[in-house]
């Protein structure tokens, strides 16, 4: 059985989407994520003039992702509050990755769809989706763009059922439903001269207490698990980049 620090199996499998900038299908366990990263030589309409550039996000399962099916949502007219959620939670998150001084007046468009839904699949998005823009920006010249390197994580407090207890790192989806607390982690270190290196810092930091309130120790316990995945997260990363 898996210990409670660690992570589900993780593969990155990059270059899936031919004709995009930068493409990675990421797995944590059962949960699959396509992310794709494209530029174009244009900003929206607000940013014309600065001299910078923009990054922007869209996430969206798709029908069979889940055990049960469920309609695609260009097809009911609009998109649901929590896709409109995790889109800016990947979006403010990969912004942090990226100068965006340097990028210039182009706008790199972040793609995540999940393939399949087990559980943590914003994190498993941002975690995917730093790898697709890396790729993207080297494909045009513009690594130096990439300042930071960016990684999430998902944590719990689980009590309740069979399996792993406690402080439990990477929740699948059955593990997320019966944790009484569960928090999304979402990190990032500098990357100097192409090297990511130094301290780990919190770009976001997501807890709630779904069964109970949680202590500050418990807190505590929580963050530095996630911190500690996220570093995992990147190790995997820059491997997948060589």
């Amino acid at each position: 059985m898996r210990r409670n620090e660690d992570l589900r199996a993780l593969s990155f499998e990059t270059g899936i989407q031919l004709h995009a900038g930068g493409s990675c299908l990421v797995k944590l366990g059962r949960t699959h994520v396509l992310c794709a990263a494209n530029l174009e030589d244009k900003v929206p309409g607000w940013m014309r003039g600065r001299g910078q550039g923009w990054l922007t996000a869209e996430y969206g399962m798709l029908p069979a992702a889940t055990h049960t099916r469920s309609d695609r949502e260009a097809a009911r007219g609009k998109q649901g509050g929590r896709t409109v959620e995790i889109q800016r939670l990947i979006g403010r998150s990969l912004r942090q990755a990226v100068d965006l001084g340097i990028l210039g007046e182009r706008t790199l468009t972040v793609d995540c769809d999940v393939l399949n839904a087990d559980g943590g699949t914003r994190c498993a998005a941002i975690t995917g989706a730093w790898v697709a823009v890396a790729l993207a920006l080297r494909s045009r010249g513009l690594s130096a763009a990439l300042v930071r390197q960016v990684a999430a994580v998902s944590a719990g407090l689980v009590e309740a059922g069979e399996g792993r207890r406690g402080l439990v790192l990477d929740l699948e989806y059955e593990e997320d439903h019966r944790a009484a607390v569960d928090c999304n982690l979402v990190a990032a270190r500098a990357i100097a001269q192409g090297t990511p290196s130094g301290e780990l810092e919190l770009v976001e930091l997501q807890g709630t207490g779904e069964g109970r309130s949680f202590s500050r120790a418990e807190a505590t316990g929580l963050m530095d698990l996630g911190l500690a995945g996220c570093g995992t997260l990147m190790e995997a990363q820059k491997a997948a980049l060589i």
